[in-house]
């Protein structure tokens, strides 16, 4: 199959990124064709301040982008598009021209880029759905993208402009959502169920599964409110009992944590910055389990995917796609998020039952084998990418 794949990267490297390289690896391994046309909001910091000025316009429609992925269709004749990010240099322009060279497109859906300006559902330090359950107005009187009314202004208008147009019912052949929670929020937010398919991301390569279970705790993840950190610290204080605790990860939280542990006197919490894949395979290997404290409601948990693959149980708090992926007892424990007691309580049993955890770990690592393999992921796309093709045929006729 000759694909070409479209996605806007972000300044700062985040999963998504990882997904689209993972995704492009995966297709090529398998003997089909990728093209990329990539952009990067990198490119903002170049841009003139007349050029700045034009933004607003450009998260709307970018023409060049448009002339650039035609010009692409034109020349290499795909078979399919898979769009993954155009916010913001990208632009959603891009549907325009596949429809109107005749190509069929699917949409990965990685986040809430399209129900909420900010993308994330959360906001004030809790779950928010207003743009849905209101208006996308609502983004604006809080300025939810990075506290800038002008720029989540400037995404309401892409979004209400783009429903007008019917461009994500019309345009779209068909969706990827990364979990079931994330489908399930498209659907209710009025996006057609037909078209929405959830496929989780994947670990590639396997880790392998760790040979036996070790003695601390371990948090791995950005250091930022929705992860709960706080959370985190706040039930190590509340633990009767000394429980090693690694967090290993960077964010703009660091300093805050380092001096809430060196205030509290938490000695059995360490801090091991930012890991690499290798080290973070590691350290999930040697943990005697993962804790998940999240607070808002992942999209995908990409932690608990690679913590099975180590065959490493996870604590995991109660929120989107969590909830989905961990089993209670079974691969792990459930927890209230933002409930410090309640993950006290976890760690407590968890520590307490060194054999039943180990079982757990166990079972994760053949959850991974089922769900989370290259293989099996590769199979899910193939599918996705035929039905979109066939629905795009049907259309046409």
């Amino acid at each position: 199959m000759n694909i070409l794949i479209i996605h806007n990267s972000y300044k700062q490297p985040g999963g998504e990124d990882v997904v689209v390289a993972q995704e492009t690896r995966l297709l090529e391994r398998n003997g089909h064709r990728v093209n990329i046309y990539q952009r990067s909001n990198d490119e903002v910091d170049d841009l003139s301040f007349g050029q700045r000025l034009g933004l607003i316009s450009r998260i709307v429609s970018a023409s060049d982008s448009k002339l650039a992925v035609r010009g692409i269709l034109r020349d290499l004749k795909p078979d399919l598009v898979h769009v993954h990010n155009t916010f913001a240099m990208v632009s959603p322009s891009v549907y325009d021209a596949c429809q109107e060279e005749g190509v069929p497109v699917v949409q990965t859906l990685h986040n809430y880029r399209l129900l909420c300006p900010a993308a994330t559902f959360y906001r004030n330090a809790e779950p928010c759905e207003e743009c849905v359950t209101h208006s996308l107005l609502r983004s604006v009187r809080y300025g939810c993208y990075r506290n800038s009314r002008v720029m989540s202004g400037a995404i309401a208008l892409m979004l209400k402009t783009h429903r007008s147009r019917q461009t994500w019912t019309r345009r779209i052949d068909g969706y990827i959502a990364i979990s079931g929670f994330v489908r399930k929020k498209f659907i209710e937010a009025g996006f057609p169920a037909n078209k929405i398919i959830a496929k989780p991301n994947f670990v590639d390569p396997d880790p392998g599964e760790r040979d036996h279970p070790g003695d601390y705790a371990l948090f791995l993840g950005r250091l930022s409110p929705e992860k709960g950190p706080m959370t985190l610290l706040e039930a190590w204080e509340r633990l009767p009992c000394a429980v090693p605790l690694v967090i290993a990860g960077d964010g703009p939280m660091r300093h805050h944590l380092e001096n809430e542990v060196a205030q509290k006197q938490l000695q059995y919490v360490g801090f091991a910055g930012r890991l690499k894949r290798e080290e973070a395979y590691e350290a999930m290997k040697k943990a005697a389990f993962l804790v998940v404290p999240s607070v808002w409601n992942e999209p995908f948990g990409m932690v608990v995917a690679e913590a099975f693959a180590c065959g490493t149980p996870v604590l995991g708090a109660l929120v989107g796609s969590i909830q989905e992926m961990l089993e209670d007892q079974v691969t792990g424990l459930h927890f209230a998020p933002g409930d410090p007691d309640a993950l006290a309580k976890k760690v407590v049993w968890a520590r307490g039952h060194p054999h039943e955890m180990a079982a757990m770990g166990k079972a994760a690592r053949r959850v991974y084998e089922k769900r989370y393999t290259a293989n099996t992921n590769y199979h899910l796309l193939m599918n996705i990418y035929d039905s979109a093709i066939e629905t795009h045929a049907r259309a046409a006729a």
